[in-house]
């Protein structure tokens, strides 16, 4: 009696993974992420460290820190060193995990993004994205968005993790965490950062990758991780966001048009501008958020639509939460 041959056995998935990370917060999420990969059997990692040419500080010095601010915005980021990609890899996935800096994408993230060899990887491919930040993502994502849509690249998926602190109380733990290290809460503020539990929360998006790898899901349309609380936006922030990015826009353009970062003539207008941002935050955001909650009854439902569209492609529900949660 023959035997029947064995069936041949499906091909490793090969998955890019992005990575930079200054505080080493991205890189807790994203070891805890892409862990349940890294056990399948089936799974090929290549993961990308991005390296400045020259390395961002951290703790930040204090002018240095707002200097980044006009090329952030502009989205004209230092240069990395070469990559260790050649641009020939084939992907089934990549993951991007990435900082918001002045609303916008990590100056590292940005410049990996815009090198011909990004292009060359993405184009055609599954990406997932996944912020850890603060609490102001929405104008980040969208340059983001635009970002890969210039590589070929296909969003499935967006995972948010952020600060759970009180708005006001973030406003002042996170510079203080970027300035001088210090995490811990103080004056009876919470810590800065996510919490210990949203790093390791963050399993349950790998398990279910891990999942839909298995199954060829990450062929399909996506997304991937719905029903796993992916993502939750808060619209209310929008307007304090458009006024940010704008200010950043075009205080950014002033302070290029003076010299390049670091030039010392442009340091004045950078320490000007500081205090103009400080004025900015304890006064208009404040009337914003207040106004903004007043009328919240007349625009409920085009909050909602926003609420939706920023929360695409993998959306708010956490039905399926159940299935991975530990």
């Amino acid at each position: 009696m023959s035997v029947p041959p064995n069936p041949p056995a499906s091909p490793p998935k090969r998955i890019l993974v992005v990575r930079y990370s200054q505080t080493g917060q991205l890189d807790a999420v994203t070891d805890r992420l892409i862990a349940p990969l890294r056990e399948a059997g089936n799974v090929h990692i290549h993961e990308e460290v991005l390296r400045p040419a020259m390395p961002w500080p951290f703790p930040w010095p204090f002018l240095r820190f707002f200097d980044a601010f006009p090329e952030t915005a502009h989205l004209r980021p230092a240069p990395l060193q070469p990559l260790g990609l050649r641009g020939d890899e084939v992907f089934d996935l990549a993951i991007l995990p990435y900082q918001v800096w002045f609303l916008a994408p990590s100056q590292p993230v940005t410049a990996f993004l815009q090198d011909p060899v990004a292009a060359k990887v993405l184009a055609g491919r599954p990406v997932v994205t996944v912020i850890a930040c603060r609490n102001m993502w929405l104008m980040a994502h969208e340059k983001l968005k635009a970002l890969l849509a210039a590589t070929g690249a296909r969003l499935i998926d967006n995972v948010v993790l952020t600060d759970p602190g009180p708005t006001f109380a973030t406003f002042l733990t996170t510079p203080v965490w970027l300035l001088t290290g210090r995490k811990r809460g103080f004056w009876g503020l919470p810590d800065a950062g996510l919490t210990p539990a949203q790093i390791a929360g963050a399993r349950r998006f790998g398990l279910a990758l891990r999942d839909a790898l298995a199954r060829g899901e990450e062929r399909g349309p996506g997304p991937l991780l719905a029903g796993l609380g992916a993502v939750q936006a808060q619209p209310r922030l929008y307007v304090s966001e458009k006024a940010g990015t704008r200010s950043f826009y075009l205080w950014g353009k002033l302070i290029m048009a003076i010299g390049g970062p670091g030039h010392p003539a442009r340091q004045p207008v950078v320490a000007l501008y500081v205090l103009f941002l400080f004025v900015l935050i304890v006064t208009v955001v404040p009337v914003s958020l207040a106004l903004q909650a007043l009328l919240r009854p007349l625009f409920r439902g085009a909050l909602t639509r926003m609420k939706h569209r920023f929360e695409l492609p993998s959306g708010s529900a956490t039905d399926r939460c159940r299935l991975y949660d530990d």
